[in-house]
Order: C-alpha cells, then structure tokens, then sequence
C-alpha cells in the first residue's frame, strides 16, 4: 500500500492568542425531523467550522450571524446568531521521523458555531446559508497579493423539491477536523480530504473556486464590517488567483484530485501556503441533490519524505531495455524492485538505479519499495509499456509561400496503431500554426527556412517529437539539364527539366512531349525554347537555346615530344558534343576530349572525331617520346669520421649537377670529393635536352659518417720498478698500444705492464678503433722509480696562493689506490679527508684559513700486489 505523506497526530488545546486571519472553513448542517412549532415545516441543525491562525484574538467571538436567503427568490428570510461550541488547537508536538526537518506546533485554531435547531418550510430551490467575514492571512502562495485583501464567504444549500422531493429531507457530508498534514516542496505527495454521508448518499469530489465576503471584499454589504450582519445574498464572486493557479488547480498542474475518493496526489509546488476548496457533492439514486463546499490552507514546508516515487508511467519503444530511478531518494536505505513479469521469479532488484530487460512486449506493472523491513518504508507502482518497433517520420510537397504546403505522417509501428498527432508548423508569425490532424496543410505566408516540429504517439503509449526543416520559396524549384546546345541540322534532341509540377514547353514548333519534363525538337533554324514549371498554381520559368549548325568545327592541338614512360593530355578546341579518340587502348577515357594517354616508344599517332547528331570532323595528333637520359652513382656507403669519399657519376646527357654542393671539392666535376661531418644525401641530376626529352633524370647515393671516436689512454701513472700497472683505454671496440714494450698484452684496452728499472719514462700511444675500423688515438707516459713502493708526503706547506707548495698531498708511488688520507690538528680534530692521488688539504677549516701550526696525517695505500701500507706523520703549516 502506498503511505500517506501527511501527518495525523492531533492534539487538542485550548487558548486565545492575538491576530485575526482566516485559514478555512465549511458548513454542514443536519436534518432532525418536522418542526416543534411547526409540524409542516423541517428542522435543522446547522453547524460552522471556521478555521484561524494560530494568534487570532478579536475574530474569536461567542456567536456569529447565519444569514438564511430562500433560493427560490433570492431574499433574506432572517439572520440568526449561532454560538459559538467549541474551540480547539490543532497541533503537532512530535515529527514524524520519516519526514525530515517535518515542522511541529500549532496549525490552527479551530471554532465551531452553531444553530441548534433551525425550521424552514421545504420549498422548490431550498434555502441558502452564509456566513462572511474579513480576512484571509498575508502571503497566501496562490492568491493574488495582497492576499489578507480577499475575506471568505462560507456559504451552503439546503436542497429543495426541484432536485428530489425528498431532498428536504438530506443532511450533508461531514468532514473529520484533522487537518495537520504536511506537505513537502516538490515532493509526491497524497493528501486525503474525503467526506462521510449520514444519508449513504454516494459522494464524489473536485477542486473549486474560493469566494470572497466581508470587510474589504466586494462581496460585502459594506465595506468596513470585517463581519456584514447580515451577509451579502448569493452569488458570490471569486478571489483571485495568482498566475499558475486557479480554484481547478489550487497547487499547480501537478496536482490532481481523485474524484470517486477525495484524495488529491501529485508532485508538491513550492514552499507556501495554498488557499484549497474542494467541493463535495452528493448523488442519491444517481441524481446531484446537495453540495458541500470544505476551504482549507495547506502548508509546503521546505522537508523531504522517506518515499518511493516513480514516474507515471514508463514507455519504451525502442527495445526491451527500461531503465528505473527512485525520483525521490531522500532517506532511502535500500531499495527493493519487483518489475511486474508474471512468468519469473528473478524479476526483482536490490538497487537503486536497475536496468531490466523485459522477456516480451506488453504491459507491465513495477512496483518499489524502499526501506523494506524499516519503519519508514514506503511503496509505489507504475505502468511499463514496452512495445519496440516505433518508427516516427513525416514527408511534405509544395513549397511555395502563400500555396498549401502537404503534410504526411510516415510513422510506422509494430504494436497498435498511430492515433496522435500534434504539428507545429513553425510560422513565428502566429500562434495558429497547429494541427491535430494526421494529413494536414498549411499556407506560409513568405519564404523563410521553418522548423516544423511533429509529435505522433500510438494507442500503446509510444510518443516522440521529430523535426525537420522546410525551405519555403517564391516559386518552386526548377533545374535545367542544361542551358544551350548544339545541334546538326536535321538531327532530334532531347531537352531536360527537373521539378516538381506540371511543365509547359514553348513556342509549340517542332517539338513533342511539349507538357513532359524532356520533350523532344527538331528546329531548322537556331531557336530559344521556354519552359513553365507549375506547383499548384506556384510558377518558375527558365529557357535553352538550340544552336543548329550543318558542320562541326575541330582545331586538334599541335604535335608534341615528350620523355618515354611520361602521360600526355590530348585535346582540341571544336564545338562538338560527342568524341571519339583512336586507338584508345592506352588512354583513360577516349570518349573525352582531352583523355590522358601513356605512348609506347618513337612516333604515336592520335586520330580524333567529333560529332554533333550525325555530323562530325576528323584530325590526328603525334606524340613522338624520346628516351630520358641515363645517369649512375655507385651504391651508398659509410665513411669514418673526417675521411673522405671521391663520388663517381655516369650519364649520358649534356648537362649535369650536384646537390647539395656542401663539402664537395669541384662540384662541376662528375667525379668530385666530398668529406661530410655527418650522413649526407647527394643528389646527381642530368639532362639531355638535345635528344627532346625536356626533362632531367636523378640518382642519388647516401653517404653514411661513422660517429667521431673519442679514444682515452687513461692518465700518466708511476710505478715502482717489478711492480705490475693496470692500464685501461676507452672509446672504441678493438685497442692497439704502441710501443708493446712491458704490456702483457699490447692488443686490448687493459694490459697490464711490468717493468724493470729502464727505462725511467715509457711513452705509449694507444691506437683505438670502431666497428668499421676507423681509428684515432690518444697517449700515455709511465714513469718508473727505482725505490720501494711508498707514500711520500711532505714535511711543510706554505698556503700562499702562489702556486707552489700550496696544498699537503700524498704521493703514492708504486700503489695501486689510496684507501684514505686524513689530517688532524692537535686536539684530535679530523680537518681533511681524501682517497684519491695527488689530492690534498688547502690549510682551511670550513673554508676559514688555520694558522702556523703542526699537524698529523695518518694514510693507507695498497700497492698493485694487493699489498697494504701504512703510514703515519707530521706536517707544518707555515703562514
């Protein structure tokens, strides 16, 4: 079941306040029998609800006047005061949870009068009961502003004999005072405002119009009583409603009532109060005897209600694909979907947003429920329609402004069949440019590009809205296949004409078929024929000149030489109309006038004819082909870096040249030098213009450059004589050292040299080659001591900054690597630190310059045996 989104919880109070608007009310009354004073007569009770704001304080009197006017004429039979019976507080002290930020207090102050017992005679048309009263709150939502300007009338008919000879006897519908629903803004929501009848009289229920009354109302008896004592007679006028409502939509187009059960649903307008009446009528044995009319203020308050809200319904004609979404997902937990398919038991979802795909066509009934298990769960179905094959389009003749433009449906459906149409012809010129028809028309009145917009829909529920653009012009289309022509005397032609419409050749001589679109002439003589295009009285002319001649004119182009293997355009200037090229084996289209042919070798001869009808003109064209010239370099080649490479080029032509010339020694020469830095392209171009080939033949060689070598013998080193050195050379793939003198291996980049005590110095050059053998070359000096392997570190230093002696250093003889070298001053204090050869300490401490003083060193070495030394001094530092 769906849950109502309102709020019942009433709580009754009592108390006056200090304001005095109006919110609502309705009238009942009650039959009791015949008269006590007057058996002829009937008795009544007659009761008023009146519903106020919250703060009202004067309107709150012990007793009101009920005007009484006979229906049947119009007058005033008496006003009587009721008193007052009852005041209550309508209020809500506790939200509903399910609704969030649901407002709480007060709604309403509730007064009930009464006329306990009331005797009229029963007459043809009954009696009219009225209160009126000033005024309604500020700032009703629906009501023209200022709203507390319209007061309220209640009113109510006591049915006479007319309607029913019993109807003297009805008592009205009653209502329950329970008004304390809360509506939330843009929201679905259902509202119940049904009635009960003591007479089991059936009931049914519409939306109608609030009347105006009292005080400031037109409908007063003056303009300054907030309560006209008595009131004015019927009719009463109507208040005015703002734009958007009116008394049949007081909350929107949204919003609906029900009217067999007088619940209204719909989708919530925005935040406000809204003026509702709804008009409660009663139906004995199928006849209306009696009206009861119910105002009430309903309240949209800016919340949002836990609920499960769907679309109305849901249509697919596309495929079997629906896509469902909970509109309404505020306070949503979780989500439950039974997709209504009788024939499955796995027809069901536990997401929010579920696509299902429906096994067949046909109609369908979804149901979701959200928070299932929950206390704020709530339900809701929709209709699924699915019915794929919905094929919408449209066609249109006549364009012409100011003539009917046809239009057509085309759609096309697999499932019931077309039965709405809704065109939008697009005018901006007027609002009547609009059919319901399936094959309408419509006149333009200029020419203009229109977007037509068409709407068509099926019996099954599948609509859509198509477009199409319409170009409206001053007379219809019209296209001649051409302009003039030519003609041999005696010869039949055909002229041509597209359109739409009825044509009309003229002048009527010597033609046939002069009403069809391509008639057919015959003229002796040069002449103009005109053509009518006629589109349901819309006209457009246009003519052709035929040209007739008794022979053809042919100037064929002059003979030609051209370079063998090269394609040639052909042509001529004549006036024919039809070509004929032979032998047209070699050509691209020899019925053209200018065809492109490839000749073969030597002298190709062309004949051409051209003809007009069954005249025609022969001339022959030579094309004579010459070889191109012959030209060769040697292949592409790689060269090492900063070589060399003489080019050689052969061919046969009289003139030649090199491109580009760049690192090229005598470029007029066919054989020049060239030493590029890098890869370079040379290009050899020859002609031989005087065999008659006017164009130029080319080879071309690619000249590699190997990357330039970068060879490294290592630095100069020492070594004390019977120790071994390690030597390593860099820069290439393949090594030779020279002189071989001491190296193990004098062909590769690490040999390892031994010495004896001579010589003292040995200078090495170490050759070091690429992939491709190119070589370069770099040096190397060994010296050799004749002394044990050692550190040698001097006893003083003097750091001047002259250049000498500037730096404590060691130096290693005979090692193969400094593991350290360290400094320390006299209080243990670590100042330097080194591992490599020959570098030393400056005499400064984080970059501040030490004094004269004496410090230690302490350094380790191993010397190319593997062999560890250690060594400790002093060094002075002199300023």
């Amino acid at each position: 079941m769906k849950r109502l989104l309102v709020l019942l919880l009433l709580v009754f109070a009592y108390g006056t306040a200090s304001a005095d608007h109006l919110k609502g009310g309705f009238f009942t009354y009650r039959y009791l029998g015949p008269g006590d004073n007057d058996p002829s007569k009937n008795a009544y009770e007659i009761t008023l609800t009146v519903y106020m704001d919250e703060f009202a304080s004067n309107q709150i009197t012990t007793s009101i006047p009920f005007t009484i006017f006979n229906a049947d004429n119009g007058t005033e039979l008496t006003t009587l005061d009721a008193s007052r019976i009852r005041l209550d507080t309508l209020r809500k002290n506790t939200a509903d949870e399910c609704i969030i930020n649901a407002p709480v207090g007060i709604f309403y102050k509730v007064l009930v009068y009464q006329l306990p017992m009331v005797e009229l005679s029963p007459n043809n048309n009954g009696w009219v009961v009225a209160y009126q009263r000033c005024c309604r709150i500020s700032g009703i939502a629906n009501v023209i502003m200022p709203s507390n300007s319209s007061g309220n009338t209640y009113a109510i008919t006591i049915p006479g004999r007319n309607v029913l000879l019993a109807a003297p006897t009805n008592s009205s519908a009653v209502f329950l005072v329970n008004d304390t629903g809360i509506i939330c803004r843009n929201s679905y929501f259902e509202y119940d405002f049904h009635g009960t009848d003591p007479d089991g009289d059936s009931l049914s229920y519409s939306f109608c119009d609030a009347l105006h009354g009292g005080g400031q109302s037109p409908g007063g008896t003056c303009t300054t009583c907030p309560a006209p004592n008595p009131a004015a007679p019927p009719p009463y006028p109507v208040i005015g409603y703002s734009s958007g409502f009116s008394g049949g939509q007081p909350l929107g187009p949204q919003v609906s009532i029900d009217p067999r059960t007088g619940k209204f649903s719909g989708i919530a307008p925005e935040v406000g109060e809204y003026v509702v009446t709804v008009c409660v009528n009663e139906y004995r044995n199928g006849v209306l005897i009696a009206q009861t009319r119910k105002e009430l203020h309903i309240k949209v308050a800016d919340c949002s209600a836990v609920q499960a809200t769907l679309l109305p319904q849901y249509v697919n004609c596309q495929d079997f694909n629906v896509i469902f979404n909970n509109a309404t997902p505020t306070g949503v937990v979780s989500s439950f979907w039974d997709f209504g398919v009788a024939s499955q038991t796995n027809d069901t979802a536990n997401i929010n947003t579920p696509t299902f795909v429906y096994p067949d066509t046909g109609l369908y009934v979804v149901k979701l429920l959200v928070n299932r298990g929950e206390k704020c769960a709530d339900s809701t179905t929709s209709i699924v329609r699915v019915y794929p094959g919905f094929f919408p389009g449209f066609e249109f003749s006549g364009i012409c402004a100011n003539k009917p433009t046809q239009f057509r449906d085309t759609t096309k459906t697999n499932h019931g069949f077309v039965d709405k149409w809704f065109w939008n012809f697009g005018d901006p010129t007027t609002l009547a440019d609009t059919s319901l028809l399936k094959l309408p028309q419509y006149t333009y009145g200029a020419p203009a590009t229109y977007t037509v917009t068409f709407t068509v829909g099926t019996n099954k529920g599948c609509s859509e809205t198509i477009t199409k653009t319409v170009t409206i012009m001053d007379k219809p289309p019209l296209t001649m296949a051409f302009s003039d022509t030519l003609i041999c005397k005696g010869d039949t032609l055909q002229l041509g004409a597209a359109g739409d419409g009825i044509f009309t050749w003229t002048p009527a001589v010597n033609i046939s078929g002069a009403n069809t679109p391509s008639p057919r002439v015959w003229p002796a003589t040069t002449r103009r024929y005109y053509v009518q295009l006629d589109q349901n009285g819309c006209l457009n002319h246009d003519s052709v000149d035929v040209n007739v001649v008794e022979f053809v004119t042919l100037n064929i182009n002059p003979d030609t030489t051209i370079c063998l293997t090269d394609s040639v355009r052909l042509g001529a200037q004549t006036d024919g109309l039809r070509f004929e090229w032979t032998p047209g084996e070699a050509m691209d289209d020899p019925g053209l006038l200018t065809p492109v042919v490839l000749p073969g070798p030597g002298l190709n001869t062309y004949r051409l004819t051209a003809y007009i009808g069954h005249c025609s003109a022969t001339q022959t064209m030579r094309v004579r082909t010459v070889p191109y010239p012959q030209v060769r370099i040697q292949d592409d080649t790689t060269i090492c870096f900063r070589a060399s490479l003489q080019l050689n080029g052969v061919h046969d032509g009289n003139r030649f040249e090199w491109s580009p010339t760049t690192w090229m020694t005598n470029p007029q020469s066919a054989t020049p030098t060239v030493r590029p830095p890098d890869t370079t392209q040379y290009v050899f171009t020859v002609w031989n213009t005087s065999s008659g080939c006017p164009k130029p033949r080319r080879d071309t060689i690619t000249v590699g450059v190997m990357p330039r070598i970068y060879p490294w013998a290592g630095n100069d080193t020492m070594v004390v004589a019977g120790q071994p050195v390690q030597l390593l050379a860099t820069g290439g793939v393949r090594y030779q050292w020279l002189p071989a003198l001491g190296l193990d291996n004098p062909n590769i980049a690490n040999p390892v040299g031994f010495y004896s005590e001579d010589p003292e110095y040995i200078n090495y050059i170490v050759r070091v080659f690429d992939p491709r053998d190119c070589v370069d070359s770099a040096r190397l000096r060994v010296r050799v001591f004749r002394t044990e392997p050692w550190i040698f570190v001097p006893t003083a230093f003097t750091p001047n900054g002259d250049g000498r002696n500037d730096v404590v250093r060691p130096i290693a003889v005979g090692m193969r690597k400094i593991e350290w070298f360290r400094v320390f001053n006299r209080w243990g204090q670590l100042v330097f630190e080194t591992q490599k050869n020959g570098h030393g300490w400056d005499g400064t401490i984080k970059g501040k310059d030490q004094g004269s003083n004496v410090f230690v060193w302490v350094v380790k070495a191993v010397d190319f045996k593997g062999k560890e030394y250690f060594a400790k001094g002093t060094v002075t530092l002199i300023r």
